[in-house]
């Protein structure tokens, strides 16, 4: 198929698009309300909390006067990002405190957990959030694969390292950001790190669907603990999550446009989040996935209970708890 074929098919199909959001417009999702001081007292752990949902999900919840705690890579762009979100807030607003977190090492990650350990009495509620998107094929500093490395093993070690934290602080939340990829990925237990044979998207979907397994097992383990953990697929969000995808410089404008038609906002994709983070809705409610703040059913490859343990039981000995 000619390149010529390929942009005109494109641009055909930006017209639909444009057609259809000129006489079909998508409907705004509700922004959620909650009462003024909702999160006075409670902390609050957001990963990758200097760009995208979970900035947004940050700047929410600093206006519900949490002590958000930034867990960013980039101290600089979590500075800038914790500037913006402080204006954003208003003169009643809570604390913001930024930590190093890099989830591609997990030394960072163990250096990280002691800190929170040492410095805060308590944690209320752990987003993770951070997460890579198709990036070229590269390892942690561990040697992992880095997507499987970054989505699921660095919070499946941060979560466990700070569990008795959660619990010593319940009723206490963890939520997992997902994704409706997951529905394209399989656990290839044969090739985990994808040493034989790198499929960028494949990889992708597999540890989204890896953070659904993780939640399943995580909230059986902790039944009865007063600590819940639920997942969600925020959408399609303008973020820069989709930075590493290569896009044809004739057809970015285009594509550009339809994001911004078609794509919720970053304050949109942060309402689930949210949700889990704040709402009495929820409360005591666990192992469960969530979609524009409603329960999700999930396909029976996120909810096989013999997949997740043994998903467990590997990352375990990958991340360095089993002995």
């Amino acid at each position: 198929m000619s390149a010529a074929v390929i942009l005109a098919a494109v641009l055909g199909g930006g017209v639909f698009f444009i057609a259809r959001r000129l006489f079909f417009r998508r409907k705004a999702l509700k922004l959620l309300s909650y009462p003024a001081g909702l999160m006075r007292g409670k902390t609050v752990i957001v990963t990758g909390a200097n760009s995208g949902i979970g900035k947004a999900t940050a700047a929410e919840l600093l206006k519900l006067q949490a002590r958000v705690v930034m867990a960013c890579r980039d101290r600089q762009s979590a500075e800038e990002a914790a500037q913006d979100i402080k204006k954003q807030a208003g003169p009643n607003q809570g604390e913001v405190v930024i930590k190093h977190l890099d989830l591609a090492s997990l030394q960072s990650v163990r250096s990280f957990c002691e800190e929170v350990i040492r410095e805060e009495p308590r944690i209320d509620v752990l987003i993770n959030n951070a997460g890579l998107y198709q990036c070229p094929y590269s390892r942690t500093e561990e040697g992992n694969e880095m997507q499987l490395g970054v989505n699921h093993l660095g919070h499946f070690l941060l979560t466990n390292l700070l569990l008795d934290l959660l619990k010593q602080s319940a009723p206490s939340r963890i939520v997992m950001v997902s994704s409706k990829l997951y529905k394209y990925g399989s656990i290839n237990f044969e090739d985990l790190n994808s040493e034989q044979n790198y499929d960028k998207a494949f990889c992708y979907s597999q540890s989204k669907l890896a953070n659904l397994l993780f939640t399943r097992e995580l909230a059986r383990r902790l039944d009865g603990t007063g600590v819940s953990v639920n997942a969600l697929t925020p959408g399609i969000v303008r973020t820069r999550l989709g930075r590493h995808v290569n896009i044809p410089l004739l057809i970015k404008p285009l594509f550009l446009l339809v994001s911004w038609l078609f794509f919720k906002s970053p304050l949109e994709g942060a309402q689930t989040p949210l949700y889990l983070a704040c709402s009495p809705e929820v409360e005591g409610v666990s192992g469960k996935c969530f979609a524009n703040c409603e329960e999700e059913q999930l396909m029976s490859k996120a909810t096989e209970d013999y997949t997740a343990k043994r998903l467990w039981d590997l990352s375990e000995s990958m991340v360095g708890l089993r002995r």
